[in-house]
């Protein structure tokens, strides 16, 4: 005892003064700062609820009964609109900027204004007030985008958006099976395209085309010589407010979008998407968030993820039934990050692959063990308050360490949504602490009207994709020739509720396939229950292919694997059944790549490095590696690979635009590459 009293008395040196006042400080910071935790609205050990026939609904539900809508008048696509202009006073709808400048705002009633004006003038040009009249809008994301539509809106008129990565038979394809007779463009180069296919009597159908932006009379009368008419956005306002027409608003059941997905192989298919699917998917999401991370009118979202797919749709659905703001990046992805400093978004709809990259940025700014050690120990701290529900950005690790990441996005993000592809669980749990917002997970595709699962607010848990949204019923259904069986919690994701959509544009049977006599929609995807009632997806029914020995290769499964490796940005994965086993692409990390290189005492450029055999092989050995604790058999294991300099991308027509590969033409792209890879293999 006397030994214990000597050493509280002994003289301390300044040093460890210094470090307990730092530490009294901290604690004293902490407690000073420390937020409320979020309490979840359900017992997340069992977020959803078994009903009659194997399927699960949300544990949100009182009963079986699904939700249709969340505002008694917000049932249409119009309304929420309306909605979202009264609730916000009138306020700033749609932001946009020029190089260098702040962001100049619209306010909702502007876009309101505007939007009757335009839809009076379609009228005035032809157009009917009805479902049954298609308009095509051909444009990158941007204000006049959601005016255009909200004018098909105003007047019952059904939206089909195009874009110019579906490639041009594709827009031959959708402007036909649609009969559009009259699409919106935002620039004279898309005019030309469509004038293009005119000029060579593929689209005989087209009429009229409005461009946002100016254009020389040159356009025009090549136009005129193939029997279209080029007007422009603010002309066709001004007809239209001239020859005002009352609303003709839309019913719930009227369609109002046709979402033409680009799929990976043959011609895309349009889903037919009716007022209540696409409010019942975004009313679901106020339902699920309205208690912890409800959507306030202050709140502003920045678009850059295309408008022509449902998640950006949907996200903006939920921002204007809410009377907040959207403000649009200026086209370039390159300046997305200035755009997001100057517009200081709180709410942030992203994807896997644009996640996976900030935290690499992250991961490679700890250059030291100290750095690293500091990193880490930042992270576990942060993930500790996590954990009870704390989400802040303001914490003494944000200061000192994270700060300068959450000034990239503008400082203010408190709600991100994830979707589109899976996303590793230890990005996920390092960029929720690192990040200090609530990121949610969604499943889900067009045919739902974007998701049918959702992270439930305050779990904290990864690896999954949350529980049934409070719109649909999920079930899972046996897929015997991939071993998946719903005695073992395991079987095809197949989704039934009121976002399920109406069937493919003139395609009775492909409708058939996807869409079963109960109802059912079945996705292709293969998902398992967790015991706490969430979905985690763990393969893909479609993309899956035979070896010649007769074994079932579902590469997509393989490729969510290999990804995790620290040097790979990108990974494809091969194979057919005339061959024993697989191969591979990789596009390493330019930002990565260069120290993992290092370490094998190999330097260059990014190319050098690519093209260094000593390179290839450590990659080789690490995603081996990693798909052995994968638990992937031999033979989903790929035998060789060839690395490649240059990113898969939308623009060089490899990606779909929820960047997806598209397998056939990767195949193609690689195959004089992958020729010789099995060449070797023989050898």
């Amino acid at each position: 005892m006397c030994c214990l009293l000597s050493l509280l008395f002994t003289p301390l040196s300044t040093p460890a003064i210094v470090a307990f006042i730092a530490i009294g400080l901290t604690a004293f910071f902490y407690v000073l700062t420390k937020p409320k935790p979020v309490y979840p609205p359900i017992d997340l050990n069992r977020q959803s609820i078994g009903t009659e026939g194997g399927a699960r609904r949300s544990a949100l539900l009182k009963d079986d009964t699904l939700l249709s809508y969340y505002y008694d008048d917000a049932k249409t696509l119009y309304e929420i609109f309306m909605r979202g202009l009264r609730v916000s006073g009138n306020g700033d709808c749609l932001g946009y900027r020029k190089p260098n400048q702040p962001y100049q705002w619209i306010t909702y009633r502007q876009v309101s204004d505007r939007a009757e004006h335009l839809g009076s003038g379609f009228i005035q040009k032809g157009c009917k007030p009805s479902p049954e009249q298609f308009i095509g809008v051909f444009s990158q994301n941007r204000p006049e985008v959601v005016i255009a539509e909200l004018a098909c809106f105003t007047y019952s008129m059904v939206v089909v958006p195009l874009y110019d990565t579906l490639g041009a038979e594709a827009i031959v394809f959708i402007v036909n099976r649609a009969d559009l007779s009259l699409i919106v463009c935002d620039k004279p180069d898309k005019a030309a395209i469509l004038l293009s296919n005119c000029e060579q009597g593929l689209t005989p159908g087209l009429k009229i085309i409005v461009l946002i932006e100016g254009f020389g009379d040159d356009l025009k009368d090549r136009a005129a010589k193939c029997g279209v008419e080029v007007l422009l956005m603010a002309d066709v306002e001004y007809i239209g407010k001239e020859n005002f027409k009352k609303p003709v608003p839309p019913n719930p059941d009227d369609l109002c979008l046709i979402c033409f997905t680009s799929g990976t192989t043959g011609d895309p298919k349009g889903a037919l998407l009716s007022h209540k699917n696409v409010v019942a998917d975004t009313s679901s999401f106020l339902k699920t968030t309205e208690s912890t991370f409800a959507p306030l009118t202050s709140d502003i979202s920045i678009s850059y993820l295309p408008m022509a797919h449902m998640f950006e749709r949907v996200v903006q659905t939920v921002v204007f039934c809410s009377g907040a703001k959207v403000g649009f990046f200026q086209g370039d992805i390159r300046l997305l990050t200035d755009d997001m400093k100057v517009l200081r978004p709180t709410v942030f709809p992203t994807v896997p692959r644009l996640l996976n990259r900030i935290y690499d940025k992250i991961q490679s700014g700890a250059t030291t063990p100290t750095k690293k050690f500091l990193l880490d120990f930042a992270v576990t701290c942060k993930f500790a308050e996590v954990k009870k529900g704390i989400i802040r950005n303001d914490s003494i690790w944000d200061k000192l360490i994270f700060k300068k990441v959450q000034e990239t996005m503008g400082g203010r993000v408190r709600i991100m949504v994830t979707g589109a592809a899976p996303i590793s669980e230890n990005v996920l749990s390092f960029l929720r602490a690192a990040l200090g917002s609530q990121i949610f997970e969604a499943y889900g595709q067009t045919e739902c009207g974007a998701g049918c699962s959702f992270s439930t607010p305050g779990d904290w848990t990864a690896g999954h994709v949350g529980a049934p949204l409070p719109c649909n019923f999920l079930k899972l259904v046996d897929v015997t020739d991939m071993n998946y069986y719903t005695s073992n919690g395991e079987g095809e994701v197949c989704i039934k509720g009121p976002n399920v959509f109406q069937g493919y544009l003139k395609d009775p049977e492909k409708t058939a396939e996807t869409i079963d006599e109960e109802g059912w929609l079945h996705t292709g995807d293969i998902g398992k229950w967790l015991p706490n009632g969430t979905l985690k997806i763990i393969d893909r029914k479609k993309n899956i292919f035979k070896l010649a020995q007769g074994e079932y290769i579902a590469p997509e499964k393989i490729e969510n694997m290999y990804i995790r490796s620290a040097p790979v940005a990108q990974v494809f994965v091969h194979g057919d059944s005339l061959r024993s086993c697989l191969v591979g692409v990789i596009v390493p990390d330019p930002e990565t790549l260069p120290d993992f290189s290092a370490k094998l005492g190999v330097r260059g450029s990014f190319e050098e490095l690519c093209k260094n055999s000593a390179v290839k092989t450590a990659i080789l050995e690490d995603i081996i590696k990693i798909g052995k604790q994968g638990g992937l058999k031999s033979f989903e294991q790929v035998k060789d690979i060839y690395v490649h300099p240059e990113m898969l991308s939308i623009e060089n027509g490899l990606l779909t635009p929820t960047l997806k590969a598209k397998r056939a033409e990767v195949a193609k792209y690689f195959k004089s590459q992958i020729d010789d890879l099995y060449a070797k293999i023989q050898d």
